[in-house]
């Protein structure tokens, strides 16, 4: 998977801790790209955590209204700016427990900040491209995301925590779709108990295609090479 997806970043656009922070509470049960056409109007207006938990409730709502739940969203955003603003000194914390004392953090969106902010490798990002990616796979055979994240992380050794997350979050965005998944371009066809059909050239073709669908962000081309 590291051929395919060698270079596994974060899609959410974000330029420290609190955005990342922010647009990972905004992503719960939306899309990146939805996410990423609201934040850059949301830090242009309250570029700070101290801004964005003064600014009117309403006005708020507004901006983040297409990722959906906006009531929610506006609610936790702003607590966790005010929380980091009075408690933590405008710095986003770089501990697990402390992370999800805050509105709208968990685990997955912890271990997001976590891994890819700072660099701390405090667990594995479990969303639901993960999780139904680790079960097609046979990594894991749980439902809940904590049960998951606890499984794989016995399977992989802690300096590929943060890595493997993001590789099989967008193995499943971009390949092995929840519905129609993308079998036969999958670089690990070979490997997957779940697989249907037959696949498509080699397996390094089909790393080689899923890295274009990665990199075109699902605009890939045509299917990897017979």
């Amino acid at each position: 998977m590291a051929v395919a997806i060698p270079d596994p970043r974060c899609e959410l656009d974000h330029v420290d801790a609190w955005t990342l922070l922010i647009a990972t509470i905004l992503s719960a049960q939306s899309t990146d790209r939805t996410v990423n056409s609201v934040t850059p109007l949301l830090f242009q207006k309250w570029p700070t955590p101290e801004a964005l938990a003064a600014a009117p409730r309403e006005e708020v709502e507004g901006v983040v209204h297409r990722t959906g739940f906006f009531r929610n969203k506006a609610k936790a955003i702003q607590g966790t700016s005010l929380a980091i603003h009075t408690q933590h000194g405008g710095e986003v914390p770089r501990e697990m427990a402390t992370l999800v004392m805050l509105p709208g953090v968990a685990r997955k969106t912890a271990n997001v900040v976590l891994g890819v902010a700072y660099g701390i490798a405090a667990g594995i990002v479990v969303d639901t491209h993960v999780g139904r990616v680790s079960r097609r796979l046979g990594l894991s055979t749980a439902d809940g995301a904590d049960k998951v994240e606890a499984e794989l992380c016995l399977k992989f050794p802690r300096e590929q925590w943060i890595t493997i997350g993001h590789r099989l979050l967008l193995l499943g965005r971009y390949v092995c779709l929840a519905k129609g998944p993308r079998c036969a371009d999958c670089p690990l066809f070979e490997l997957c108990p779940s697989r249907e059909g037959d696949s498509l050239g080699t397996w390094q073709d089909r790393a080689a295609h899923t890295q274009r669908l990665i990199e075109g962000g699902g605009e890939g081309g045509g299917p990897a090479a017979p």
